[in-house]
């Protein structure tokens, strides 16, 4: 208890001159420090806000070069992408044309076909291996060649419509990825520091892309490959067109003018036919006469012969008559001569005449067999025109090749 109440000890004059020149000095340190860091903290906020502008003016310019450069090659893809999109459109319309040429084909070719079927329906010596059958099977042939060639270039047509669409589903991605890279970096320019929590905040639920693997050569290089399988696919394509044209307008005369020969040569064939058909009826007709006439030389032959019979009898009887005479007066007289001489050429006239009716009766029947025979030709002719003139011609001289 003694030891609380106890009085504090004394300091001496010294002492407390030297605790306030001490507290003093320690005083004006901090104050000297602390003026010090308020300089340093001064320039360094001044620095960094320096630093802060020429850092966000370097990165708007750099947003701005980079908005400039997305501009160039959104606007490079966008004029590809038109010029494909145009050709794909012109190698459809002409993939429309080769298709309508292919199904024009089928017509010409079915009625070739029918005709050489019909055609086979002549008998005789008119199912000849004519020059007609012959244009026929050559326009066979051309169609057939046409119609397989036509084939092949639809299916270069579609295969090469697959690589401009494919080119142009790469330029379409590469699009959309430049719209939405423009659409950020042009959002990024237009932030502030004043609008950038706020922003933000808005925007913190997107995920951020993680890649930033691609080199800005790579960048360019990428759309750059773009445009050049573009351009390339393009040129294939305007190439394929321009031949595909030349082969449209070179198949189309093709087939005109095999079917033009084939029709100048029915025509040719018709009229050879008619010409022979003429010709025979003509002959059928002087043939008909001439039957007619040797009808009449065998009538007149066998009335000729029947005539000769009375006197032949009256010739006979006299002489049967004579040799009835009495003894000395059967006599070798010139009467009896003449009676034996008469009888000989009554017996040779009947003789020739009838000679002559069997030789007239030969002749009828070799006319009667020509007449035949000719009404034969002339039926066989008959069904040949029909076929040529009637089927083949209704089959074939409708058709019209028009341009492809």
């Amino acid at each position: 208890m003694s030891q609380v109440l106890k009085a504090p000890p004394k300091f001496l004059p010294s002492e407390w001159k030297h605790a306030n020149h001490v507290h003093f000095r320690s005083a004006e340190a901090e104050r000297v420090r602390s003026e010090r860091l308020t300089d340093e903290c001064k320039r360094l906020i001044e620095d960094s806000e320096k630093s802060v502008r020429r850092m966000q003016q370097d990165a708007n310019n750099r947003l701005e070069q980079r908005l400039k450069d997305i501009k160039f090659w959104r606007q490079e893809l966008e004029q590809k992408l038109q010029e494909i999109v145009q050709e794909i459109e012109l190698l459809l319309t002409m993939k429309n044309r080769v298709e309508r040429a292919l199904g024009s084909c089928s017509e010409p070719l079915q009625a070739t076909l029918d005709c050489l079927n019909e055609r086979q329906k002549r008998v005789e010596i008119d199912l000849v291996h004519d020059e007609v059958e012959k244009e026929l099977l050559k326009e066979k042939d051309v169609i057939e060649g046409v119609s397989a060639l036509l084939q092949r270039t639809l299916e270069q047509i579609i295969e090469q419509i697959r690589l401009n669409r494919s080119a142009k589903y790469y330029l379409e991605k590469d699009l959309r990825d430049k719209f939405q890279a423009e659409r950020i970096d042009d959002f990024c320019s237009l932030l502030s520091s004043t609008t950038a929590s706020a922003e933000e905040q808005a925007g913190a639920g997107q995920r951020p892309d993680g890649g930033l693997a691609v080199t800005p050569q790579e960048w360019e290089t990428f759309s750059d490959v773009n445009i050049g399988k573009a351009e390339k696919e393009r040129n294939n394509s305007a190439s394929l067109r321009a031949l595909v044209e030349n082969l449209l307008a070179q198949t189309a005369a093709d087939m005109r003018r095999q079917h033009e020969a084939t029709g100048s040569t029915l025509e040719l064939r018709i009229h050879e036919t008619r010409s022979a058909k003429a010709a025979l009826e003509d002959q059928l007709s002087k043939l008909l006469v001439e039957i007619a006439n040797q009808e009449q030389n065998l009538d007149a032959l066998k009335v000729a012969v029947a005539d000769k019979e009375g006197p032949v009898k009256l010739a006979e009887t006299r002489l049967h008559a004579r040799q009835q005479r009495p003894r000395a007066e059967l006599c070798n007289d010139h009467a009896h001569r003449r009676l034996l001489a008469e009888v000989q050429q009554l017996k040779s006239h009947v003789s020739r005449l009838k000679e002559g009716l069997s030789q007239s009766e030969m002749e009828l029947r070799a006319l009667t067999r020509s007449q035949l025979l000719l009404e034969e030709e002339i039926q066989v002719k008959s069904n040949s025109l029909y076929i040529d003139e009637v089927i083949c011609t209704q089959l074939h001289q409708p058709i019209t090749i028009h341009d492809f």
